[in-house]
């Protein structure tokens, strides 16, 4: 029990719960003058805070609340009462460290869902084996949470795997979940497709996006900046195979990104999609830029992601690090079938941390 009062006292301290109690009496100091009212604006955006600080300060209090009830029913409890509150003090464990996970999606549309595109690097088999590797661990990894996915496109490799594959994840927090797999994966290997036994390096991109409301993104393209090839669905046999040029692949000619779609049998609906995925992409990348911006203003270095990978599998050895929160396991086979929340609430941590550095290097 004392571990855990421990951990909620260090918990109030990272969310200066102090800090946030006085800024929400502010604000509802605030919310009570009838001025406040006369704009609109200003007082949607105070609402939204108030509410936001007040959903975590009532979250706090009522766990610390709950732990000081509980210790104080432990010190009075003999051995049969002390087993039956066990059961209280592991549901309150979890609940703090539910509250202090809450803290860590700190990027901005961390509830929406993520459009994730997989991307094979330069290896021929190898390399499109592991995308395909990697894709169906992110599918898994969906599937145990009972997170739905969408495949929006799939380009088969020549032997096995695929060159690339773009599909979006729904359910709570997708993209805060899948941000921290944006970047490359490395997998080490005795390669399956070498005759001679070698062991093989091979690497693939993964883009994550959220797949931000439509009216957020002021975004409009020049069907000069436009090419559009249509071609047949991929797809299983039988009566349900798709056998009409339905499919549709949006190129956008100034930055060579491409977006396909084969969602539907409509060709139509199927141009919709990769339009509204294209202009996602191209705001992602514009957000992008002017964070690198704000990062050159305070003279940082960003690293090429491609040329540093945020993971290794190495497989022959049956172990996964992650290079930035150093996590490391050695049971490969089940975080290629989707066991990947540690490294992701690891990574979550990570970026949360990386965030609040870059806050305090702009404040001073």
């Amino acid at each position: 029990m004392q571990e855990l009062l421990e951990k909620l006292a260090a918990l109030r301290e990272y969310l200066d719960i102090p800090g946030k109690t006085r800024r929400l009496n502010e604000l509802d100091r605030d919310l009570s003058n009838p001025d406040l009212w006369n704009n609109p604006d200003r007082a949607r955006s105070v609402n939204q805070e108030a509410g936001s600080l007040r959903k975590l300060v009532d979250a706090y209090n009522r766990l610390q609340s709950d732990a000081d009830g509980l210790s104080e029913m432990l010190e009075i409890a003999d051995a049969e009462e002390a087993e039956m509150l066990a059961e209280e003090q592991a549901r309150l464990q979890k609940d703090v460290d539910d509250l202090y996970r809450e803290t860590l999606f700190t990027m901005k549309h961390a509830d929406a869902p993520a459009i994730v595109k997989v991307k094979s690097g330069a290896g021929g088999t190898e390399s499109q084996d592991w995308a395909g590797m990697l894709e169906r661990m992110f599918m898994r990894w969906a599937e145990r949470r009972g997170y739905k996915v969408e495949l929006l496109d799939q380009q088969d490799g020549d032997q096995a795997g695929i060159t690339s594959a773009e599909f979006i994840i729904r359910g709570e927090k997708a993209f805060g979940m899948m941000a921290p797999e944006n970047g490359v994966h490395r997998l080490v290997r005795v390669s399956p497709f070498d005759s001679n036994n070698r062991r093989h390096t091979s690497f693939a991109s993964v883009d994550v996006v959220p797949e931000v409301p439509a009216e957020e993104i002021n975004i409009h393209i020049p069907d000069s900046d436009l090419r559009r090839d249509v071609f047949r669905s991929q797809g299983a046999g039988g009566q349900g195979v798709n056998t009409t040029d339905s499919a549709v692949r949006l190129t956008h000619l100034p930055t060579g990104i491409a977006v396909a779609s084969q969602v539907t049998r409509s060709q139509i609906k199927n141009h919709e999609i990769a339009l509204q995925i294209l202009k996602q992409r191209l705001y992602d990348i514009e957000m992008r830029k002017r964070e690198a911006e704000e990062a050159a203003a305070r003279g940082e270095q960003k690293q090429i992601e491609w040329g540093s990978q945020i993971r290794s599998y190495v497989l022959d050895k049956q172990y996964v690090k992650d290079h930035r929160t150093g996590v490391m396991r050695h049971d490969s086979s089940a975080i290629l079938d989707g066991d990947l929340d540690e490294f992701m609430w690891a990574g979550l941590e990570w970026m949360a941390g990386k965030r609040a550095a870059e806050e305090l290097d702009t404040d001073e």
